[in-house]
């Protein structure tokens, strides 16, 4: 039996028994429905309430954080790998995502969100019935889990919607303008009935509803009712959810507000270690995710074969490690020291591997050798946090304040010369990312996505070296993705043997991943897709028979 045989069944076993079939994708219930009736139970629910899907392989391989191993190199040289999955390579090339199988597909990141999304709806109204009823029912204690639990529920309504809309949305642009963009439908209520279609939003009204729920709900959270809090939405995870919402959003006042309620004035102390030295990958991946480390405030686990496809045909890899984790920066030469430790090959013809997405395999029978790869997320962290800080910073035109966060994580991170920490200063950072760095100093076309979106001359600096260092923070997490988004940094990839070049511009809209075909199938509306003379853009007439070509 060959291992692409065993992948499609392990996937299909998975995804026959994980989820419902597309006509019902948004009316999943959780079987102990008609028991929610204490708050230990509605809390018990919200143990296994957070999505098992992980986005990072379709954001990462729409990124520039990978190289098709397949494409010459500047040298000519190229790799006779293949991609675990045709999805990969649909990915890659921004292609129609035909397929609805496979761990990190499409379809499983949209119903596993939205299955999360289900089972916060039915906690919030089971608490709000129990919020009815007598207030002598229920002892202090219980009445402070139920309203952690609703503010919990409704951070992590408000959380997937953020993602789906990110993943599936094009980016948000303004208040006004985003109301063009089709976004996601965003619910808010238990279903009452099988098979119910629910409409998509725009944007903008998706980042409405968001900004609602982590209103009505973050100041509910209450670290004190949990028993494992850095698995749930805590005060601090919160926080973070929060700040990084309003920097996408452009609040920047909200950013600072809510990053300030984690980091203080003084977060050197929160960040993590990067000193450590580690005997081996597992040793390692277990001491990112340890639960006690200070700056991990939010980790997910998830179902994921991220981490076997750096052994395949798409690599962190060649270009990719350019303005990434093998190239100077400003207080350093070569690559990053912090990561010296961290970087793993399987083989070097495959590019690099961190153990932050390590694979942790869980056994559901340990005699047939069958379970389920996890993953686990670091979601939100201070380093991330920080860097969000300094981000708000800048466009409030307190460059003082973003340098001191900047160097905050400069030194955390160990950037030394001649085993001295070097000190990040303005000059350095104006010196170093110039448009003569191109590696780095990417153009942006924010005044393009929204008029109101301005980098000053004085600012671009300052922001390229905020999505560098977020880029090595969050590599294989797939922020870069979001930011390049975010900014209208458009993409290049080089693809097959053919060295076939795509770029994927500004204003693209397979910027926006397309909705999976299931869920087409089901009625839902897909996105947009223009030709390059202007008509709707259709891929396969049969797979996609169920939207018409306007001719």
């Amino acid at each position: 039996m060959n291992k692409n045989y065993i992948y499609r069944l392990l996937t299909a076993i998975f995804v026959v028994c994980l989820f419902c079939s597309c006509d019902d994708f948004l009316d999943d219930m959780p079987d102990n429905r008609t028991q929610l009736n204490t708050p230990e139970k509605v809390q018990g629910l919200m143990v296994t309430s957070y999505p098992l899907g992980n986005y990072s392989v379709l954001a990462e391989y729409s990124s520039d954080n990978f190289v098709d191993n397949q494409a010459p190199n500047a040298n000519g040289i190229s790799y006779n790998v293949s991609a675990i999955d045709r999805m990969d390579d649909e990915i890659f090339a921004w292609g129609e995502i035909t397929t609805s199988a496979g761990y990190d597909s499409p379809y499983v990141i949209w119903e596993s969100f939205y299955q999360s999304i289900a089972s916060a709806n039915h906690a919030i109204e089971a608490i709000e019935k129990m919020e009815a009823r007598n207030p002598l029912d229920f002892t202090p204690k219980q009445h402070k889990i139920l309203s952690a639990t609703k503010g919990e529920a409704l951070i992590l309504r408000a959380y997937c919607h953020f993602i789906l809309v990110n993943i599936f949305g094009k980016t948000y642009k303004d208040a006004e303008i985003s109301k063009k963009d089709l976004g996601i439908a965003y619910v808010t209520e238990p279903a009452t009935e099988v098979g119910a279609k629910y409409k998509r939003l725009s944007v903008a009204e998706v980042y409405e509803k968001i900004d609602e729920d982590i209103q009505a709900g973050i100041d509910l959270v209450d670290n004190s009712t949990y028993t494992v809090p850095k698995y749930h939405f805590n005060e601090g995870a919160a926080c973070a959810f929060a700040a990084r919402f309003y920097l996408y959003k452009r609040d920047y006042d909200n950013v600072i507000k809510y990053a300030n309620r984690v980091l203080g004035n003084s977060p050197e102390s929160q960040l993590r270690d990067w000193t450590q030295n580690y005997s081996s990958p597992d040793v390692m991946a277990y001491a990112y995710i340890n639960m006690e480390e200070s700056a991990n405030l939010l980790m997910v686990s998830t179902i994921s074969f991220f981490a076997r496809r750096f052994n395949y045909r798409y690599g962190s890899n060649g270009t990719a490690l350019l303005g990434s984790i093998n190239d100077a920066g400003p207080t350093w030469g070569g690559g990053p020291s912090f990561l010296n430790g961290w970087l793993w090959t399987y083989n070097p013809n495959y590019g690099n591997f961190i153990p932050k997405i390590f694979e942790f395999f869980e056994y559901s029978d340990k005699v047939a050798q069958i379970g389920y790869p996890r993953v686990v997320r670091t979601e939100f962290t201070t380093d991330a946090l920080l860097l969000d800080r300094a981000e708000a910073h800048i466009f409030k035109g307190d460059l003082g304040s973003a340098l001191k966060d900047l160097q905050a994580w400069n030194k955390s991170h160990l950037m030394k010369r001649n085993g001295v920490p070097v000190e990040l200063t303005a000059t350095i950072i104006n010196n170093f990312y110039t448009s003569n760095n191109p590696n780095f100093s990417k153009e942006f076309h924010t005044t393009e996505l929204s008029p109101e979106f301005i980098v000053s001359k004085e600012q671009k600096p300052f922001v390229d070296c905020v999505l560098h260092f977020r880029r090595l923070e969050r590599i294989y997490e797939g922020d870069r993705w979001f930011d390049l988004k975010r900014y209208g940094i458009e993409v290049t990839h080089y693809i097959g043997r053919g060295n076939i070049k795509k770029v994927l511009t500004y204003d693209d809209d397979r910027r926006a991943i397309q909705i999976p075909v299931d869920v087409i199938g089901a009625g839902v509306e897909p996105n947009p897709r223009i030709s390059d003379k202007g008509k709707n853009f259709q891929k396969d007439a049969i797979l996609y028979k169920w939207f018409k070509v306007e001719e």
